[in-house]
Formats: structure tokens, sequence, C-alpha cells
């Protein structure tokens, strides 16, 4: 057993971390929309609807949160974890789909894309995964894991009917009712799948670094 004064220090530079990567992801997606303003696509409609983006925001946000909290030393909810749950398997999903089968697509910088796709995810995955301040979460509660991606598959398949525009080619109406089964189905199923992947790393111990448990506690 590690003494919590030794913990303590990890505690600190965890919860730092957290928070900085949020910071900077955040910083970069507020960036790339000035430079789509700036050649004047900054529609927040088409730029938000990437479930990349979106999901990359929503992670940032999260990480942004449960790091300050715990560098403040007051104790993360167990709601706000189980977000970042939910977040840690969506990005699993992006980085899976974007580098096994779409690799290279998209306006994005090739240095955007790589942070976006490849970099961040995997400190969220690492994140999750080593480090044991998470509590297990409960398998009865997986399906939640469904309604996001389906909200986001309905406005995107709205906007392809009403205005043509949609995020990825595999979603467009023009593919046929069939092809867009089989892929929503897919993509639906690869949420479970990596879900359940994240729900299982919930069970671990990590590293024996539960440094968010123990945050140092201020006089």
């Amino acid at each position: 057993m590690i003494p919590d004064e030794a913990l303590r220090p990890r505690a600190v530079a965890v919860a730092v971390g957290r928070a900085g990567s949020g910071v900077v992801i955040t910083a970069v997606l507020v960036y790339f929309y000035a430079v789509r303003i700036a050649v004047g696509d900054g529609n927040p409609f088409d730029y938000f609807g990437y479930f990349t983006n979106q999901t990359s925001l929503l992670t940032s946000l999260v990480l942004i949160a449960t790091g300050t909290l715990a560098v403040l030393g007051r104790p993360v909810p167990p709601s706000l974890t189980f977000v970042r749950g939910i977040a840690t398997a969506y990005f699993l999903v992006v980085a899976v789909i974007y580098n096994l089968l779409v690799p290279g697509t998209g306006s994005a910088p090739p240095w955007v894309s790589a942070l976006l796709h490849i970099v961040f995810p995997l400190l969220v995955a690492l994140d999750w995964l080593l480090v044991g301040d998470r509590p297990r979460l409960p398998w009865r509660r997986l399906w939640m894991l469904l309604p996001y991606p389906v909200l986001w598959l309905t406005t995107v398949l709205i906007r392809g009917v009403t205005d043509g525009w949609v995020p990825y080619g595999f979603l467009l109406p023009e593919r046929g009712i069939a092809s867009l089964i089989v892929h929503i189905v897919g993509l639906l199923a690869a949420i479970i799948a990596a879900g359940a992947l994240v729900w299982t790393a919930s069970r671990s111990r990590g590293l024996s670094i539960r440094a968010a448990e123990r945050p140092p506690h201020r006089a």
C-alpha cells in the first residue's frame, strides 16, 4: 500500500494533466474554428456537426472540470466520472474509424487531425486504463452510451435530407436506405463494444495510481 503522502503529488500531477490537456484541445478547436471563419466557412452547425469535434469538446470540458476539482481538493462527483467513461468510449470509436476506415479525410490540417484522432484519444484511453481513480461502471447503465449518438445521427440525417450536408460520406442519403442502416447499426454496435471495454477497464486497479481519490486537502 502506497502512503497517502506519496500519492498526493501524483494526484496533483494527474489533475493538472487532465485539466491541461482539456484546455489545449479546447484551444485547438477554437483556433481551427477561427481559421474556418477567416476563410468564410464558419457555420457552427457544420463545424460542430462532426462527431470528432463534439466528442473532443465534451471530453475536454469533462477533463477540465475533473482536474480542477481535484486540484482544489474537492471530490469528483461519480456522475462526472461516468460521463468521462462515456466520452472515453466515444473517443475509442473516433480513433478506430478515422485511422482504420477513413484515414486522411477531412479538411483539418494534418497536425489537427493527428491531435484529435490519435494523440488525444490515446491519452484519454490511457488515463482511464492506468489511473485507478474511477468507480466500477454498472453494466445496467451501458445503454446510456446510445442516446447521444442516436440524437447526433438523427440530426445529421435530417440535415442530409433537407440541405444535403453530412459530416461523413457514409451517411449520404443517396447511398440508399440499406447502406445507411448498415452503417448506423455498425456505428452503434461499435460504440457499445467500446463502452464494454471502458466498463471492463473500470474494474481494474490500474497501476495503483489512485490519484484523484486522494486529492491533497487544503487547510
